[in-house]
């Protein structure tokens, strides 16, 4: 539950009942993440997952990069909207949680175009060559400024970048935060913004989204 939704569930309620509706397959998995899960509340959820489908649909991405798998229920929204020869790459090292990844993926519509490998994120971005054309970054916040860095040359003109959490439960009001997480999502905040090769945004959904998009 976001620092949003405790001021107003009402609300969140309301938007929860006036969006498309959420598929069978990431009910079930929703449902398995509270069941089978210490922070279950790491899921994307309703509301954020709609958002990720539609933000994919719309672009229709060929190529999609998603660092901190948890349950795949991101992953899964994510791929409504891949391109028919289209794939998801999805990076999480949590080895005792990876079979329910596992297991709604293979289930999944999309189980052929879903890549999911248990590695390091920035490994993988030091060692690929691979370009990206839509992003999400839900993981360890303490990296998010060096996922930036290292994605910046992984990403093509118009791709989308997504970080969650960037509001950080109102942490980010702090003037001096003492919390390295904190200090390190203001960081990533103000450097997206003054960064002149993207346009950006941050939506209050949740924790707050950072949505930018290279020019």
């Amino acid at each position: 539950m976001s620092f949003f939704e405790e001021q107003c569930p009402e609300m969140d309620r309301y938007l929860e009942n006036h969006a498309l509706a959420e598929p069978d397959i990431l009910k079930r998995l929703r449902k398995e993440t509270f069941q089978k899960t210490t922070q279950p509340h790491m899921i994307s959820g309703y509301l954020q997952g709609r958002l990720l489908a539609i933000l994919s649909k719309i672009i229709h991405p060929k190529n999609i990069l998603e660092i901190g798998t948890f349950t795949g229920y991101a992953t899964l929204c994510l791929a409504e909207g891949l391109s028919k020869d289209g794939k998801i790459t999805t990076l999480d090292i949590n080895e005792e949680l990876a079979y329910l990844p596992k297991k709604y993926f293979l289930e999944s519509e999309y189980s052929g175009q879903i890549d999911f490998q248990l590695k390091d994120a920035k490994a993988f971005l030091k060692e690929t060559d691979e370009v990206f054309d839509f992003v999400f970054i839900d993981a360890d916040k303490e990296n998010y400024v060096e996922y930036f860095n290292l994605i910046k040359p992984r990403i093509k003109s118009g791709a989308v970048v997504l970080f969650d959490n960037v509001l950080w439960y109102g942490k980010v009001l702090e003037e001096n935060p003492k919390q390295k997480s904190t200090q390190i999502i203001k960081e990533l905040n103000a450097m997206i913004a003054k960064d002149e090769d993207f346009e950006n945004v941050i939506l209050p959904l949740r924790d707050g989204l950072h949505l930018s998009r290279k020019k």
